[in-house]
C-alpha cells in the first residue's frame, strides 16, 4: 500500500478528473479537527453516563442499544403498553420520569457539546474548509458524511459560489396560475424534492433532520432565533433528530435501514463511481457497513465500468497507517492511503 500526501492525492484528481468522478467520505475526525474535545466519539453517549443518575444508567444498561432515537421509542411504548395493561400508575409515572429526564439529558449534552451558532466557527477556518470541500463539489463529486453535528451544514451555509444540494425542497403550498410569485406560501423544508441533484449525503443524519412520519423535514436558521435553539425546540415537543450515534455496524446498518432518509444516502455510498477520499475517518470495528457499501461499489457491475475503482484512506499517525494495513483485505478494489491531510 503507498503511503502519499494529500498534495499527491490532489495531483491525481487533477489529472483524472475528465476520466472519473472523485468522491469524499468524511468521518469524525473531521469534527475533531475543529475540536477534539467536544467532538469524540460517542461524545453523547458518554455526557449522558458522566451524569451518574441511577435511573439513567439503570436505563441504559438494561436498553442494550446506544441509539437514542431507539431508547426513546421504547420508553414511549412501554409506558403505553403499561396503561393499555393497566399496570398501575405508579411505574408509569416512573417511567414517564425517566423518559422526561433522558430527554433532558440529550438536550443538556447537545447544548453543552455543541458550538451555539455558526458564526463561532472562525471565518479562516471556515473558509479553509469549504475551499477542502469543493475540490470535490467542483468536479462533479458528492460528500458523504457520517456526522451529525452542524459543523458540515454551517461551512457550506457560510460558503458563496459552491454547488451543494442536500435534496430538500419547498412545496407551494397556495399554488395557482395567476398568483403573485410574492403571495405563494411556502412549506417546511422537505427531503426529496431536490433528490436527483443531490450531492451531499449525511449517511448517519444530522442534527437538523426530522422524521414527521410522512415526511423528512429540515430545521433551518432565521433571524428570530438560532438553528441549535430551534432544534431544541422541537426535541421539547417529543420531536427527535434523525441521527444514527453509537453502536456496532448492524445496530448502524439496522437504524440506516429503517428510515427512507438514511437508507437512501446508504444507497447512493453503495453506488458511487471512480475515486473516493476519506477525511477522518478510521475505518474502527463499527465500521463495518461503511466498508460494506464502499465494496458493494466496487462490485457494481462486476467487471463492467462505471464503478469504484480506487479508494485513497487519510490515515493522521503511524498507528492509523498500521490500523489500515491490517484491514485492507477488507477491501474489494485498489488501495491508496495518504499521509496527514
Amino acid at each position: 500500500m503507498n503511503l502519499e500526501s494529500f498534495d499527491d492525492v490532489l495531483e491525481s484528481i487533477k489529472k483524472n478528473e475528465k476520466k472519473r468522478d472523485f468522491h469524499l467520505l468524511l468521518g469524525n475526525g473531521f469534527s475533531m479537527a475543529y475540536d477534539s474535545e467536544i467532538f469524540s466519539y460517542n461524545a453523547l453517549h458518554h455526557f449522558v453516563e458522566d451524569l451518574k443518575d441511577k435511573e439513567l444508567m439503570k436505563i441504559l444498561s438494561v436498553i442494550d442499544t446506544q441509539n437514542f432515537e431507539l431508547i426513546m421509542q421504547q420508553l414511549t411504548s412501554l409506558s403505553a403498553l403499561v396503561e393499555a395493561f393497566d399496570g398501575g400508575k405508579k411505574l408509569k409515572k416512573k417511567i414517564d420520569s425517566a423518559s422526561k429526564k433522558l430527554k433532558r439529558s440529550l438536550l443538556d449534552a447537545i447544548k453543552t457539546l455543541h458550538p451555539e451558532h455558526v458564526f463561532k466557527v472562525p471565518e479562516n477556518e471556515s473558509k479553509a474548509c469549504a475551499e477542502f470541500l469543493n475540490i470535490f463539489l467542483a468536479r462533479n463529486g458528492k460528500i458523504f458524511s457520517t456526522n451529525y453535528d452542524l459543523l458540515l451544514y454551517w461551512i457550506l451555509m457560510r460558503s458563496i459560489g459552491i454547488d451543494h444540494i442536500d435534496g430538500f425542497g419547498r412545496d407551494a403550498e397556495n399554488f395557482k396560475p395567476d398568483l403573485d410569485p410574492e403571495d405563494i406560501e411556502l412549506s417546511d423544508l422537505y427531503w426529496d424534492r431536490n433528490k436527483d441533484k443531490q450531492n451531499i449525503f449525511y449517511v448517519h443524519g444530522a442534527l437538523q433532520f426530522f422524521d414527521s412520519g410522512v415526511e423528512v423535514i429540515k430545521e433551518e436558521y432565521d433571524v428570530n432565533a438560532y438553528l441549535l435553539e430551534k432544534i431544541s425546540g422541537r426535541m421539547e415537543k417529543e420531536e427527535y433528530p434523525i441521527f444514527v450515534t453509537a453502536g456496532s455496524g448492524e445496530e448502524k446498518l439496522t437504524h440506516i435501514r429503517h428510515n427512507r432518509y438514511l437508507s437512501d444516502c446508504y444507497d447512493n455510498l453503495s453506488k458511487i463511481t471512480g475515486s473516493l477520499v476519506t477525511f477522518g475517518f478510521n475505518f474502527g470495528e463499527y465500521d463495518e457497513h461503511i466498508i460494506k457499501a464502499i465494496n458493494q461499489a466496487a462490485k457494481n457491475g462486476k467487471k463492467k465500468f462505471p464503478k469504484l475503482l480506487s479508494i485513497y484512506i487519510g490515515v493522521y499517525s503511524k498507528e492509523d497507517q498500521k490500523h489500515i494495513e491490517e484491514i485492507k483485505s477488507k477491501f474489494k478494489l485498489k488501495q491508496k492511503s495518504g499521509s496527514r491531510y
